[in-house]
């Protein structure tokens, strides 16, 4: 029997009250983890995990030296995410001066997502794929009904069936944020190409099931996330895949840091957080 399969359901797990002391994980999903994801994981500074069902979306406050484990748990996952600095929100990811310092076009163990400060949000610390999407933005209602088309509550009950503009956008509402704040997503999982012409190409069936990428946080952060289907993929079907998520603590980037080391650029964004914390 396929070990993801047997998950429990984070929408009808009944947790201890009052939570149990140690861990705080409760439950231990990423136990049920396939094993390849979890290779270079200090699993004893575990502070919590979850799964993201497709199409839903959640978010967190990410403290300096955390890092996350994101877990394709069925291929063709997608998880766009957006960050925010904890201390001061009108700091944010920026898509622009992330690709343009680091000379790509996508996203790999190395790079790191820079704010419009010119610091380190987080780095990619490790990953089993080696693309990861910045370009290619999110699924907005307009678009999902034309592709997927309408659905009524009682046919999509409700939350799984969710654009991920909207799911953004209730994310970082919480946070008093509002449509102008929202930015350009990085699409974990998903890979799109640019051709001579300057076409989006959408690679199908990039990730499989178990493909993982890590972000380490090099600032406290706000992170949103929607597991809804990316907005180029052809698919005619509303299909949206799960992703696990393995949070722990890792510490803040040392001096030897491969993502330091990685670009002279990604030196300088690394330095700019950390004078941040000096």
């Amino acid at each position: 029997m396929n070990p993801l399969n047997e998950l429990p359901d984070p929408l009808t797990t009944v947790l201890p009250n009052p939570p149990q002391a140690a861990p705080v994980d409760a439950p231990a999903f990423w136990q049920r983890f396939p094993a390849p994801a979890l290779a270079g994981v200090d699993t004893t500074k575990v502070m919590w995990s979850e799964v993201v069902p497709g199409g839903s979306h959640w978010s967190w406050r990410m403290p300096r030296g955390s890092a996350i484990r994101f877990v394709a748990l069925e291929a063709g996952a997608n998880l766009s995410l957006v960050l925010y600095s904890a201390l001061e929100k009108l700091e944010r990811y920026n898509m622009p001066d992330s690709l343009k310092a680091q000379h790509t076009a996508h996203y790999t163990k190395g790079h790191v997502l820079m704010s419009d400060m010119g610091r380190s949000m987080a780095s990619v610390t490790a990953d089993s794929l080696g693309w990861h999407d910045p370009l290619g933005a999110l699924l907005d209602n307009e678009l999902m009904a034309t592709k997927y088309g309408e659905r009524r509550y009682e046919q999509a009950r409700n939350a799984m069936y969710r654009s991920g503009k909207d799911g953004l956008l209730i994310e970082i509402g919480k946070y008093g944020l509002t449509k102008r704040d929202l930015i350009p997503p990085v699409n974990l999982f998903s890979k799109v190409s640019v051709d001579a012409q300057g076409r989006f190409g959408f690679a199908e069936n990039h990730a499989k099931a178990g493909d993982f990428v890590e972000l380490r946080f090099d600032m406290d952060v706000i992170l949103a996330v929607s597991s809804a289907p990316h907005a180029l993929d052809p698919s005619p079907v509303y299909a949206p895949k799960k992703v696990g998520l393995l949070a722990w603590r890792c510490g803040a980037a040392p001096a030897d840091d491969f993502c330091r080391a990685f670009r002279p650029e990604n030196a300088r964004a690394l330095h700019n957080s950390d004078m941040l914390y000096a």
